[in-house]
């Protein structure tokens, strides 16, 4: 049995593969980058794999019998990216997709959401035998912001008091691993988030109480956290989609309390204090 990661020299990727090769013989795992090069610390066969060349993508899958499709970073270009991938597997004969698709994509009013949705539609359609992880946020996309509240001595955001079900990414790494290495999973869609919900009042209160410098919470409006962001240097668009997803969080798009992802692990995911103690 061979199984195939895609953006495996992506965070989620190299988490993933790690955690394959202690399930599966290393000779059983191919990573799939646009830069193989950049895969040769992984340990596995790497193989050219370029969502922007989709007449390469069959050749590339050629004997791989179960295909972990992680989503593009290429927000706006997911969509035809992930169509590609998906007619390359069938081409090649792939017997099983897992795809990271978000959080309740079928009724999130994040702007993410929709290339989910068509991506699963995608999968409906092409009669492959699929899994659907539902990743909910990865406790990281805000632990990232530690240093800058520490430097400012103030934790800044739009998502109010809504309850963010964070999960660190080793967790979601670990439970795609289990899932394609499993093999048993086809039909299923799971919903998957950290086991206990945050607010970024809380994360700013655990990041205070392991740094020892009062770093408080402050909640602004979409639009002054997206000015906020753009004047700290990113682009406007991006900063606009940031600020959207604390505003969606802060409509509960974020939470969800159903304990899914720490039953496919066998464990409780990571605490809020130790996705803090792990970024300090």
């Amino acid at each position: 049995m061979t199984v195939a990661v895609t953006g495996a020299t992506g965070q989620l990727g190299r988490l993933t593969i790690a955690r394959l090769k202690t399930l599966l013989p290393a000779g059983e795992i191919v990573a799939l980058a646009r830069n193989p090069e950049k895969a040769a610390d992984l340990g596995v066969e790497a193989r050219a794999f370029d969502y922007d060349r989709p007449e390469t993508l069959a050749a590339a899958l050629q004997g791989v019998d179960r295909l972990l499709l992680i989503s593009s970073s290429e927000v706006g270009k997911r969509a035809a990216q992930h169509r590609a991938v998906i007619e390359a597997a069938k081409a090649a004969g792939v017997g099983q997709i897992v795809y990271t698709s978000l959080l309740h994509a079928d009724r999130s009013p994040l702007s993410l959401a929709e290339e989910h949705v068509a991506t699963e539609a995608m999968l409906a359609a092409s009669g492959i035998p699929h899994a659907i992880l539902r990743n909910g946020w990865y406790a990281e996309n805000h632990t990232g912001a530690i240093p800058a509240a520490l430097a400012h001595g103030t934790l800044i955001g739009a998502a109010g008091e809504g309850r963010i079900s964070a999960a660190a990414r080793a967790d979601y790494a670990k439970a795609a691993a289990s899932v394609l290495a499993d093999g048993g999973h086809a039909g299923q869609t799971y919903e998957l988030a950290g086991d206990d919900g945050w607010t970024l009042a809380e994360l700013a209160a655990e990041l205070s109480a392991q740094s020892g410098k009062a770093i408080p919470y402050r909640n602004l409006s979409q639009q002054d956290y997206a000015a906020a962001l753009t004047g700290a240097g990113l682009p406007e668009g991006l900063a606009g989609a940031i600020a959207s997803w604390d505003a969606g969080a802060a409509q509960g798009a974020l939470f969800d309390d159903s304990r899914t992802l720490s039953r496919l692990i066998g464990r409780p995911t990571a605490t809020l204090a130790e996705v803090v103690r792990a970024a300090l």
